[in-house]
C-alpha cells in the first residue's frame, strides 16, 4: 500500500482525490461559498457579471485589448499620454502598464498607432520600441505634429482625452 501510495502521490493522483473528498471542516465552508453564490428562490447559479462581447466575437477582451483598442480611436494629428488612457480604462494608476501594452502594440493583429502615446509631459518616451528610433517621431510629424528636443510641440492643444471623447 505505501509504495502504490508514494507512486501515486508522485504521479498527483492523490491531491486530486482529496480535492474530491475534502473533510467536514473544510466542507462545510466550500458549502457556505456555494450557498452565497446560488439565488435563494430557485438555487441557480447567480452571475455576478456579465461576459463582454468584443466585435471580434471573444469574450472579456484582455488589458492589453482595451488599451489597444483605445489607442486605435486617437486621431491622426493628435496625441494622448500613457495616464489618460489608464484613467479612461478605470485603472488611473496603470500607466506603466499602459506602456507595456504599446510595446506589445507591434504583434496586435489590427495595427495600433503606438507612436501616438506619448508621456504625460509630451515626451516621446517609448521612442527606443520602434526601429529605427527615429521611426515614432518621423510617424508623428507624418501627420502634422510638431516634435522638437523628443517632444511634442503644442503638447496641451494636440491632447487627445480619451475619458471624455469615448464617453
Amino acid at each position: 500500500w505505501s509504495a502504490a501510495i508514494v507512486a501515486a502521490m508522485a504521479a498527483g493522483i492523490v491531491p486530486m482525490i482529496m480535492k474530491a473528498c475534502p473533510n467536514p471542516a473544510v466542507a462545510n465552508s466550500y458549502h457556505s461559498v456555494i450557498n452565497m453564490a446560488t439565488s435563494k428562490k430557485n438555487n441557480k447559479p447567480v452571475r455576478e457579471k456579465l461576459a463582454e462581447v468584443m466585435p471580434s466575437g471573444k469574450k472579456d477582451a484582455t488589458f492589453f485589448e482595451l488599451v489597444f483598442e483605445v489607442a486605435r480611436q486617437i486621431p491622426k494629428g493628435r496625441v494622448t499620454s500613457y495616464g489618460a488612457i489608464a484613467a479612461c480604462l478605470g485603472t488611473r494608476l496603470s500607466a506603466r502598464m499602459v506602456g507595456w501594452a504599446m510595446h506589445a502594440a507591434g504583434s496586435a493583429k489590427l495595427k495600433v498607432p503606438a507612436h501616438r502615446v506619448v508621456n504625460s509631459k509630451g515626451l516621446l518616451t517609448g521612442k527606443h520600441h520602434f526601429s529605427p528610433p527615429s521611426r515614432m517621431q518621423e510617424l508623428l510629424e507624418k501627420e502634422g505634429v510638431k516634435v522638437k528636443n523628443d517632444a511634442v510641440v503644442d503638447f496641451k492643444n494636440l491632447f487627445w482625452d480619451p475619458a471624455k471623447e469615448l464617453l
